[in-house]
């Protein structure tokens, strides 16, 4: 009997998550001739439903061009299984006839192929297989899909910092990033010089204070007749509580199904908008929430992302080879390497940006910060220096 292997995609789509899929179901044929290979749609849940796309036969040239497609082809789920939803995604895979299952996430996927695997007994191979915009997995030097987005924040950053170099004032984009911060310190990665924003960037490691913020802006405008703010949706009060949830009201805030305070929406817009109303009056000021657009965004899929997103993949089968774990990126000092590393080393566990890639006294990107950025992140635009 041939070898069965499901693949699911969990949580937000990316630029390159697709590239993950093909890569395995490519190096499955390479290594497993004759196994069949289902693609579960919307994550975990199709697993349980029993609704999958039969992948086994499709031609390469239809794969790579799924591949380059932005977003989850197989569709996505924010689903947190806990052990009983565990027991029917177990014998959804167990129906199925499943060899192995190669979960694409983040670290919440990962816990999830802990779980199945506690519970399957060694009889089924889980894998993880990384992938998150947030750059926040523990035992990965990147992810799969930080890259590609964080061209889209840099080139939106440098595009609006020359704008507000031809009409000064003041700028703040709020980038997404609930408890880690690289995506939003990406938008300094192409700033030209000194003088250029974004001017300040606040992220989650760092407690966020309104008067610190103003102050900071203050001295931004004095500098450089403008200001240009990136800032973290996620970033957090002295208290510990999301700027969100400090501004609605902790009886008033939603939540999703990981109980996470829900950041998208217009109040952390709104409170930005407020603050700088009351306490800057008279100042052009713009607030704009970069949203979703950075994650999956066409124009912005990095060359290397994708090549690597593929490569976990393909390497993801060799794991299941091995009985099942996580994959990791891994800069040895000169190039990205991939290794096996256990579910339990990443599950439920968040990687923050190191303390020394921020300045100390201020709300910016210190040399070590700007310089992983710019191994990640190389500038891809030459642009002229404006006269002003």
């Amino acid at each position: 009997m041939s070898e069965t292997f499901i693949i699911a995609q969990g949580g937000g789509p990316t630029a390159v998550i697709n590239q993950t899929v093909v890569g395995a179901v490519l190096e499955v044929r390479k290594r497993h001739a004759g196994a069949r290979v289902l693609g579960a749609r919307h994550g975990v849940r199709g697993v349980r439903d029993g609704d999958f796309v039969d992948l086994t036969d499709m031609s390469e040239d239809e794969l790579r061009l799924i591949g380059n497609t932005p977003s989850a082809a197989l569709g996505s789920t924010r689903d947190k299984p806990d052990a009983a939803y565990c027991e029917q995604v177990l014998k959804g895979l167990q129906k199925a006839g499943a060899d192995a299952f190669i979960y694409i996430g983040g670290n919440d996927t990962s816990g999830t192929q802990q779980i199945l695997t506690d519970a399957a007994g060694g009889k089924i191979a889980f894998v993880h297989a990384p992938k998150t915009i947030d750059n926040d997995l523990v035992e990965n030097d990147h992810t799969p899909g930080f890259m590609s987005a964080a061209e889209f924040v840099a080139g939106a950053f440098l595009s609006v910092d020359l704008d507000f170099r031809a009409l000064p004032g003041i700028y703040v984009g709020i980038v997404m990033g609930r408890h880690a911060g690289f995506l939003t310190a990406a938008s300094a990665a192409w700033r030209l010089d000194e003088d250029s924003g974004p001017h300040l960037v606040y992220v989650p490691e760092r407690a966020f204070s309104v008067d610190r913020f103003i102050d900071d802006v203050k001295a931004a405008l004095g500098r450089h007749q403008r200001c240009v703010v990136a800032v973290s949706e996620g970033v957090s009060t002295g208290d510990g509580r999301s700027l969100v949830e400090s501004i609605v009201g902790s009886d008033r805030i939603e939540r999703d199904a990981h109980g996470n305070v829900k950041l998208s929406g217009s109040d952390l817009n709104r409170a930005f908008e407020q603050a700088l109303s009351d306490r800057l009056p008279g100042k052009r000021a713009r607030v704009d929430a970069l949203g979703y657009m950075p994650r999956g965004y066409v124009g912005a899929i990095s060359a290397v992302d994708a090549q690597e997103a593929f490569d976990a993949g393909a390497f993801a089968v060799r794991v299941a080879a091995e009985g099942g774990g996580s994959v990791a990126l891994q800069y040895d000092g000169d190039k990205t390497v991939l290794k096996k590393v256990p579910l339990d080393a990443v599950a439920g566990k968040t990687r923050h940006m190191p303390e020394d890639f921020l300045q100390a006294d201020r709300n910016d990107l210190a040399e070590p910060g700007l310089a992983y950025l710019r191994r990640l992140v190389p500038a891809k635009y030459k642009v002229g220096k404006p006269f002003v």
